[in-house]
């Protein structure tokens, strides 16, 4: 291996980041909602079919990266990436022209477009954690970080910047929503396609210079030197903790993802903070746009922590701080400064997840099997992807006054999950492989 010329690893992450930033427009949904729900509208969705066409494209993206894990272990992490990129991209292209009703979003953007984000997402990841096996928390934040900015990138782009997208643009007669669709399908195409050109993984026996591989331990710190099978993971007390904490810290980031700007519009009303809807939907445009950015630094955050105090210590902190923020969200939400910081506290938090779950999956199950373990982690955030956006949805359509006391049961509801994943954190143990 010594005699092979090796890239530059640092481009890697580039490619990563460019990548990550087109997957990350499904946190970028909510920006649609309010046009997409409103009752004089051309769409007239329900709060509960807006949520579920957010939920059918994480679901669909944690499913289909159970399969772009097996492949590209198999086929390389090159090919998969780029036909992730061609899916996701066909989606919303698909969802630009034919999306004009509830099924034909869920099917486009949903289905497609998520099934699109979880043949690219695992790809980054698998190879960066090859690459970077030294600080595995710190870049495989790096490496989904550019997911949480791309959130910002696209709600700005069709909310606000440059007058607005779904303000100013009609392509081929098509309305907003629609014509924004179609201008991100083609944006999506393009860069996970050069993301993609980088995605390759290191020589076999690549070691970067200094570092030595950690001896296998029997404490409670896992190393990742000890390989595990997909098929030995799932018959692991481990997989279901760590699978649980996933579900439990995800459904409130997820939650709030789906309902930011409703809850936002309904909290700055009801306490006077905003005059009208309008205003209060500006003020909470800005808090979902402080979300995704905190969602981002979150990511590399927490991951570059987790290598100095140990993954269990830094999922424990960052489900208990989030399981606390919840409970409090409610009131916070009434002013435009409550809104705001609760959800970069949120969104920060949110952000770690998706640094410290794959981390760990590397370490309590191996370096070299990531890619294909991480998808079976990774169907926890699918779970959690349908349980917080729907729960969020049920109770505001359920709702007799239509108020912020509707939000009330799905913010306890998260709270208390999270608080639980907490409590699970500190029973984690490194798994032992048993040789027969």
């Amino acid at each position: 291996m010594n005699d092979q010329k090796v890239i530059n690893r640092w481009i890697v992450v580039i490619g990563a980041i460019l990548i990550q930033l087109c997957l990350g427009a499904i946190y970028a949904w909510s920006v649609f909602t309010k046009q997409i729900t409103a009752a004089d509208g051309i769409y007239g969705f329900s709060a509960k079919e807006a949520a579920w066409v957010f939920s059918a494209g994480l679901a669909t993206f944690a499913v289909v990266m159970v399969l772009a894990g097996r492949l590209q272990a198999k086929l390389g992490p090159k090919p998969i990436a780029m036909t992730g990129g061609a899916v996701l991209g066909l989606g919303y292209i698909l969802g630009g022209f034919f999306g004009s009703n509830f099924a034909m979003q869920l099917i486009c953007i949903g289905i497609i477009g998520g099934a699109g984000i979880g043949l690219a997402y695992v790809v980054p990841i698998a190879v960066g954690v090859k690459w970077f096996p030294d600080k595995k928390g710190m870049i495989t934040g790096l490496s989904v970080a550019g997911f949480g900015f791309g959130a910002t990138l696209w709600v700005k782009l069709a909310g606000s910047w440059f007058g607005g997208l779904l303000n100013t643009v009609s392509l081929f007669g098509l309305p907003g929503v629609q014509s924004v669709f179609l201008i991100y399908g083609v944006i999506f195409f393009v860069l996970v396609f050069l993301g993609s050109l980088v995605m390759k993984n290191p020589p076999e026996g690549y070691k970067p210079k200094g570092w030595e591989p950690p001896e296998p331990s029997s404490s409670e710190g896992a190393t990742g030197s000890v390989e595990f099978t997909s098929n030995e993971m799932l018959k692991t007390p481990q997989f279901f903790f760590i699978w649980l904490m996933f579900i439990g810290s995800g459904l409130a980031g997820l939650m709030v993802i789906y309902c930011i700007r409703l809850f936002g519009i309904d909290a700055l009303q009801n306490s006077g903070a905003a005059a009208d809807a309008k205003t209060a939907g500006m003020i909470a445009g800005t808090a979902m746009a402080w979300y995704a950015i905190l969602n981002g630094l979150g990511r590399i955050a927490w991951g570059t922590l987790s290598d100095k105090i140990g993954r269990k210590i830094a999922l424990f902190l960052m489900c208990l701080f989030q399981g606390i923020i919840m409970l409090f969200f409610l009131k916070m939400g009434g002013s435009k400064a409550g809104l705001i910081i609760g959800a970069c506290i949120i969104g920060f938090n949110f952000g770690g997840n998706f640094a410290l779950f794959p981390a760990a999956t590397a370490d309590f199950f191996g370096n070299k099997n990531v890619g294909t373990n991480y998808g079976w982690v990774f169907l926890a955030y699918g779970v959690a992807g349908i349980a917080g956006p729907q729960i969020a949805g049920y109770f505001k359509d359920a709702a007799q006054s239509g108020g912020v006391d509707a939000w009330s049961t799905p913010f306890i509801v998260a709270g208390i999950s999270c608080i639980i994943a907490a409590i699970i954190a500190l029973f984690l143990k490194a798994p032992r492989k048993h040789v027969v």
